[in-house]
């Protein structure tokens, strides 16, 4: 479907192929792609209004604590769902070179390990990182998000109950997103007819949308966690954003 030349939001997350993005419009318009590297994510931002993104961007320098966003995210899912957030690796990580160099520069930094899940994503989030250093300009609009955080908020604060990778669990998130976006069934139906496995997981479609439809619904009115975000050693905030639709605000 063609985009109109309206006011843009996009919602991304990782995948094998490189980032997948749903971009969504003011009228009703949306489209999806593969954007192929960090590069390519960076031209989709320079022509939208706000990109929420799955991927942690401010990062921890040292200390135990790890980030307080990561924490209460958790907090907000409970015990059912609060396992899908794991820590952010400390910056340092960034540079390693295996799972084990990892591990002990984590150690080194905040004095834990690092879960395999968290090593899986680093070079993810190393993209990203350097796409915000080199790009500063694109700071305050590619913003941090997390799917079941996004999911629980639009969902009256409650947490999905199925696991995103089964099929009762994408079809209750897929419940949940029509509320908001009605076309979510033909981008699902579209991008799975077009998109090998692969190289598109199916969830990864499904959690692109609810940060595209939490990126567009909550524009101006995003919430943080925390409320006051820290900055990490390069400027960049510790934050989880989402939005609680009014009937769920109080």
């Amino acid at each position: 479907m063609a985009m109109a030349s309206a006011r843009t939001y996009i919602g991304i997350d990782g995948c094998r192929a490189g980032w997948f993005c749903v971009t969504l419009d003011e009228v009703n318009g949306w489209s999806c792609r593969v954007a192929p590297d960090a590069r390519a994510v960076g031209m989709l931002v320079m022509e939208a209004d706000s990109v929420l993104i799955d991927i942690p961007i401010g990062l921890p320098d040292s200390g135990p604590d790890g980030r307080l966003c990561d924490a209460q995210a958790r907090q907000l899912l409970g015990r059912g769902r609060a396992a899908s957030v794991f820590s952010a690796p400390a910056r340092r990580t960034l540079g390693a070179s295996c799972y084990t160099n990892a591990l002990e520069l984590n150690r080194q930094a905040t004095g834990r390990g690092l879960s395999k899940q968290a090593w899986n994503i680093v070079p993810k989030i190393r993209e990203i990182d350097t796409l915000l250093g080199d790009n500063r300009v694109l700071r305050g609009v590619l913003r941090e998000c997390h799917p079941e955080i996004c999911f629980w908020a639009l969902n009256g604060k409650q947490a999905m109950h199925f696991n995103k990778k089964k099929a009762q669990g994408q079809q209750q998130r897929l419940r949940v997103l029509e509320r908001y976006f009605p076309q979510c069934h033909a981008l699902f139906k579209q991008a799975c007819s077009e998109l090998l496995r692969r190289e598109v997981a199916r969830d990864d479609i499904i959690d692109a949308m609810v940060c595209a439809v939490t990126a567009k619904d909550g524009y101006g009115r995003y919430r943080t966690a925390p409320v006051n975000p820290a900055l990490d050693g390069q400027g960049l905030p510790m934050e989880i954003l989402y939005y609680l639709p009014d009937r769920h605000a109080a």
